[in-house]
């Protein structure tokens, strides 16, 4: 809603939405077809029944318009510091449309920012509500991780591993969106009504259903279509075979977004289904990082993976050819340095002096041995590049 009186389409989108179930093609194909006001003056009327549907479910749906009042609904989402997005508007998301006929009637939005300038550089993060320690630690890492590099963390707002991506992202002082299956001024879980408030205080809490609704095992399922529209990849941090995260991640690939998974133990029945997305199409993940490599604009690169600096990294490659030719144990002379090295024998006296300067080797009469300080870092590697 964007003036102080909503328009007649809004208002139509309001009525169907409480109406119809989310993600209902049926009547998507009807909206398509017939246009959203067709649509609704069909359901307030005794007309026939649109095509697609028996007779008893138009009856059904017949019922619930008769007790839909849109304005109320208005009313009650302006009570609760909520507004109305439909389709077309200015804070509409164009990504939902990819999901054709299953796009939202519109998306009920608590918060002060725009949904649709948040969602162009977002990224969902979705795992087990009953997670392990380890899922909590890396969901909020990643939260944090990704807030800090100016991205927004979209998730579901439930136990586990949403509630810790969203935490992760409201303690870096960044952006966070919880897409709920209930009305938005209904925190569910109750557990979370304080995180779900700063949610919607520093961020976006969103939904599909009108004030008031409450959640049902399938509003789960099909809200996990928003969230994998919505943002331009979703991550998977620990999830079973079962997991309605996979939902998520699958929807995510059918409509051409990236999809991520962060391993897990291999024993763990939590990361199962996140090891199977990997064996897929998914792209395995540590950090924010590798994320925002993915799914961010050109140049957005994650840092090269690297062990630890060794002191002999730091040689010259010829330096540490020699290093490398002199054996672990004993000493041995400058030709069989040389050859070992495979360099002329005036060259190895000069690094064999530039090693000794450095504490590396140590000459005793006309042989060169390492020292005991070396022997560590020669045995690292014997690699002499």
């Amino acid at each position: 809603m964007t003036g102080d009186e909503p328009d007649a389409e809004l208002l139509d989108r309001v009525f169907l939405s409480r109406v119809v179930e989310p993600g209902d093609e049926v009547l998507g194909r009807w909206v398509r077809e017939w246009g959203v006001r067709e649509v609704a003056s069909r359901l307030r009327s005794c007309a026939e029944p649109l095509p697609g549907v028996s007779e008893k479910r138009w009856d059904g749906l017949r019922g619930r318009a008769r007790v839909a009042e849109p304005d109320r609904d208005l009313g009650d989402a302006h009570e609760a510091g909520a507004r109305f997005v439909g389709p077309g508007g200015a804070e509409w998301p164009g990504q939902l449309d990819d999901l054709g006929d299953t796009r939202p009637l519109g998306l009920w939005v608590r918060g002060r920012a725009s949904l649709r300038m948040w969602a162009l550089r977002s990224v969902a993060l979705v795992g087990a509500r009953a997670c392990t320690e380890y899922g909590a630690h890396m969901a909020a890492t990643l939260g944090t991780g990704l807030a800090e590099r100016g991205w927004v963390v979209v998730s579901g707002g439930a136990y586990g591993v949403d509630g810790a991506a969203h935490r992760g992202a409201l303690g870096a002082g960044g952006a966070t969106v919880a897409v709920l299956a209930c009305g938005v001024d209904r925190p569910y879980p109750r557990g979370h009504t304080q995180l779900i408030t700063r949610i919607a205080e520093q961020g976006l809490v969103v939904g599909e259903l009108p004030p008031g609704d409450h959640p049902t095992p399938s509003r789960f399922v099909l809200r996990n279509r928003v969230i994998a529209a919505l943002t331009r990849g979703t991550v998977v941090v620990e999830a079973a075979h079962r997991s309605g995260s996979l939902v998520t991640a699958r929807a995510a690939q059918r409509l051409g977004r990236y999809t991520m998974g962060v391993p897990g133990p291999a024993t763990s029945s939590l990361s199962a289904g996140v090891h199977e997305l990997l064996r897929g199409d998914a792209t395995l993940v540590t950090d924010a990082a590798e994320v925002v490599e993915l799914v961010g604009d050109m140049g957005e690169l994650a840092p090269d993976r690297r062990g630890p600096v060794l002191p002999r990294d730091l040689l010259e490659p010829a330096a540490r050819r020699v290093l490398a030719a002199l054996p672990g144990r004993g000493e041995a002379g400058v030709g069989e340095i040389a050859r070992g090295a495979q360099t002329t024998p005036d060259d190895a006296i000069a690094r064999l002096y530039e090693l000794r300067s450095l504490g590396y080797v140590e000459r005793h009469g006309d042989g060169w041995k390492l020292t005991r300080q070396a022997m560590i870092s020669v045995r690292g590697g014997r690699s002499p590049c």
